[in-house]
């Protein structure tokens, strides 16, 4: 398939510069991190509860600012609320290089964690008023494979650098690359684009939503927080499992993590299809079904080799869920208050980003790191059963809807 027939498939060429291009370098620079940031927090002499609450640092941060990011870009719009986003993450990353204590580290985290809120709400309302439900899944699966395939070239840079000058080389360097995706968005991103409508709307809009739809947008929510817990437990479980009981170094970390990523970044177009052309769920259960099997193996495993099996499955998994949640959030939103519930929608699947870490670092000072892995496998499972039994399928539903 040639370049041209894939970005025709993929959706218009006006997401590529204003949208894809960006968030991939701000991809990048995240998956920069992931193999070091586990480690880098380690390194402070603190117990495995203050790890995870370090690591957890960036999702509470965009927690708190999920809803606030979504009136923000009622007011803004999509062009300068993704500009403030991606400067403040560029501040903040570039200040843990710095800092010097958990509290001062964490700080950062958050207020990162902030500026991830205001960049991702405002690019998931500019998907979601640029495309239909016939080809949506293909739109968002494609921005999710562009920010797996960040996470599988960044990691591997990470950990070469941390190797070569120390854990806080590569956030030093990362703070510093986001000034590519600041030029990109303020070039080619359009002051116009983003929702519109009435700001004072937009909230009563949401609540009678909310009220008419609370069996749909609370079992779907439900599945999406368990979902988002798995993928969050994957990013702590796999470089601590390997550190402390492999006892890895951080550059077979970093190859475990880019390959499992190649895995990854590889199934983003086939996710898309089944969304567009089965449904929505087509993606969703076979994805936290098998994310669910990988992260229950990785307690068996004992060499570098099982542990990349594990790792590289549970790719797979997360791969075929590329875009999911997104496209599913994107389906229930309605077109007058989408800011609003794109927002809190957000706000529903970082709840679930929190709890992985924090649940990961607590089960394992309470019991062993296996049972938290356990455990952590377990959220993934219900997310697969919640989303088959009880999710409606929205793109039949939306296919209705515009019949």
């Amino acid at each position: 398939m040639s370049f041209s027939s894939l970005r025709r498939r993929i959706g218009s060429s006006r997401l590529i510069l204003p949208l894809y291009v960006p968030f991939f370098f701000v991809s990048f620079l995240r998956g920069m991190l992931a193999p070091v940031l586990p480690l880098y927090a380690g390194s402070f002499g603190v117990s495995y509860g203050l790890i995870g609450l370090l690591l957890a640092g960036e999702a509470l941060g965009t927690l708190a600012a999920d809803l606030p990011s979504g009136l923000l870009l009622r007011r803004l719009g999509a062009r300068r609320t993704a500009l403030v986003g991606v400067a403040c993450a560029a501040l903040c990353t570039l200040a843990c290089s710095w800092a010097r204590s958990v509290p001062e580290a964490l700080l950062y985290q958050a207020l990162g964690g902030a500026g991830a809120a205001c960049y991702h709400v405002a690019l998931h309302a500019y998907l979601t008023g640029a495309t239909t439900v016939n080809d949506r899944g293909r739109a968002i699966a494609t921005y999710g494979g562009i920010m797996r395939i960040g996470g599988f070239a960044g990691p591997a840079v990470g950990g070469a650098l941390a190797s070569a000058g120390g854990l806080r080389l590569p956030f030093a360097v990362a703070g510093a690359g986001y000034v590519t995706a600041l030029a990109l968005i303020t070039a080619y991103l359009r002051p116009s684009d983003g929702p519109s409508g009435a700001a004072q709307s937009g909230l009563r809009h949401l609540a009678a939503t909310l009220r008419g739809r609370y069996r749909t947008v609370a079992t779907a929510g439900v599945a999406q927080i368990m979902g988002q817990t798995i993928r969050a437990g994957r990013a702590i479980v796999i470089p601590l499992y390997a550190a402390d009981v492999l006892g890895l170094d951080v550059s077979a970390i970093g190859i475990i993590v880019s390959l499992s990523s190649a895995v990854d970044m590889s199934l983003f177009y086939p996710a898309g299809l089944l969304m567009d052309r089965l449904g929505r769920k087509f993606a969703i259960v076979p994805s936290f079904i098998v994310q669910a099997a990988g992260m229950a193996l990785i307690p068996l495993t004992g060499s570098f080799g099982s542990l990349l099996g594990a790792s590289m499955l549970m790719g797979f998994g997360n791969g075929l869920g590329s875009g999911t949640m997104m496209t599913l959030g994107s389906d229930l939103a309605p077109p007058q208050s989408r800011s609003e519930f794109l927002g809190a929608w957000r706000l529903i699947g970082d709840t679930g980003f929190s709890a992985g870490p924090l649940a990961v670092g607590g089960l394992a000072d309470l019991f062993v790191l296996p049972i938290a892995i356990w455990a952590v496998s377990a959220t993934g499972l219900g997310a697969a059963l919640i989303c088959l039994l009880f999710v409606p399928e929205t793109l039949r539903a939306d296919r209705r809807a515009e019949g």
